[in-house]
């Protein structure tokens, strides 16, 4: 069975812009909650940090992000198709 590269690619850019919103009103809405998650993830200290939030910085992540992720869907479809 092959996969439809554009779909998939589409698929993971739609999941990854709702990951991005969720995770950035986290960030908004209980950001002390949001920076403890953070540094207990990358195993660091960040108390000494504070977010920086601003719609300038969500869009252009936003966008990063995106792009990333339907290259990769688009990428991973790719592959798996070549091996089948």
């Amino acid at each position: 069975m092959k996969l439809n590269a554009s779909a998939l690619a589409l698929s993971f850019a739609i999941v990854t812009a709702i990951l991005w919103l969720v995770c950035s009103l986290i960030v908004v809405l209980l950001p002390q909650m949001a920076m403890n998650m953070s540094g207990n993830m990358m195993h660091a200290d960040f108390s000494g940090m504070q977010w920086t939030m601003n719609f300038i910085g969500f869009l252009f992540g936003l966008i990063v992000w995106v792009v990333i992720a339907g290259v990769t869907g688009w990428l991973i479809a790719t592959v798996y198709n070549r091996l089948v």
